[in-house]
């Protein structure tokens, strides 16, 4: 899943694609490098980021998904709002990518449900408005597993199809970098929600932590891809149906890697972890199982 951040402000590429013309061109470039689905979203979600109102968020989304679904993308779109989602699923996305899962907007299932998209359902505790994290935990893995259950029980009591929704552990949101490290390292105990995995790692602040200098200091967030990659090896090994990246090409190769490495441990050529199916909307063939 590659990243087109329509925004001004993003906290790792704000501002390089808010044009309508670049944003797309941007777009088929990821294509190209490997992305199968193009995440394409119009609000920063960044610790202390606040909302822009919904004409503004429509403004910069829709003219891009329109955009590149006449080139025959396929697009999930970011977003909070049911209006913007329900736009973006008339103007060509397959896909609703909600961080709140549905908290932020009670209009937000009935759309997806009545559409019959995908939805991801990831792990929210609240907007992070002035940097509030609310990343407190006396076991990360258990509660964000356990709330992120309730979170789809409620998801497909609002008519959302079980086999439409995808989860996501939300890294980064309401989490330090030690919670974030012990979530990747239990990618099992989320596989075992039952359904596909999406894992959201590109460039976040908790890379920054774990390559930071012996200052203390983290590297920008564009010198994190690297490390992005090694992370996208790893959960492709460890069973994600898909990985969200801003740079595609090194983590398509990190992909393909971990897959042959995981194909040769086994004399029949079967992976080691069943495959999860393809999510309807994308290609499947192509990710990171």
């Amino acid at each position: 899943m590659g990243v087109v951040n329509v925004t001004p402000d993003s906290f790792s590429d704000g501002g390089r694609w808010f044009d309508t013309t670049t944003a797309v061109k941007h777009g088929l470039d990821l294509v190209a490098q490997g992305a199968d689905l193009i995440d394409v979203g119009g609000e920063s979600t960044r610790p202390g980021a606040t909302r822009v109102d919904e004409a503004e968020e429509l403004k910069r989304v829709i003219p891009v998904v329109r955009g590149l679904a006449s080139e025959g993308v396929t697009i999930s779109v970011d977003t909070m709002r049911a209006s913007v989602a329900e736009q973006s699923l008339a103007a060509g996305a397959a896909l609703v990518n909600d961080v709140s899962g549905g908290l932020s907007d009670p209009g937000m299932i009935p759309v997806v449900a009545d559409a019959g998209a995908p939805f991801v359902v990831m792990h929210w505790r609240g907007l992070l408005e002035g940097g509030n994290v609310q990343g407190t935990y006396d076991d990360v893995v258990t509660e964000v597993v356990d709330e992120l259950r309730a979170r789809v029980d409620a998801v497909l009591e609002g008519g959302i199809a079980p086999g439409r929704v995808i989860v996501d552990p939300g890294l980064g949101f309401s989490k330090g970098a030690d919670h974030d490290l012990a979530l990747l390292a239990r990618l099992d105990r989320l596989r075992a929600l039952g359904h596909p995995l999406l894992v959201a790692a590109s460039r976040k602040r908790f890379l920054g932590h774990v390559l930071a200098g012996p200052d203390g200091a983290p590297p920008p967030a564009r010198e994190r891809d690297a490390a992005t990659a090694a992370v996208s090896a790893l959960a492709a090994q460890g069973g994600a149906w898909a990985v969200r990246v801003h740079e595609v090409r090194a983590t398509a190769d990190a992909v393909r890697v971990a897959r042959a490495v995981a194909l040769a441990r086994t004399p029949d050529g079967t992976p080691p972890v069943p495959p999860v199916p393809p999510v309807p909307g994308s290609h499947g063939s192509k990710g990171t199982r």
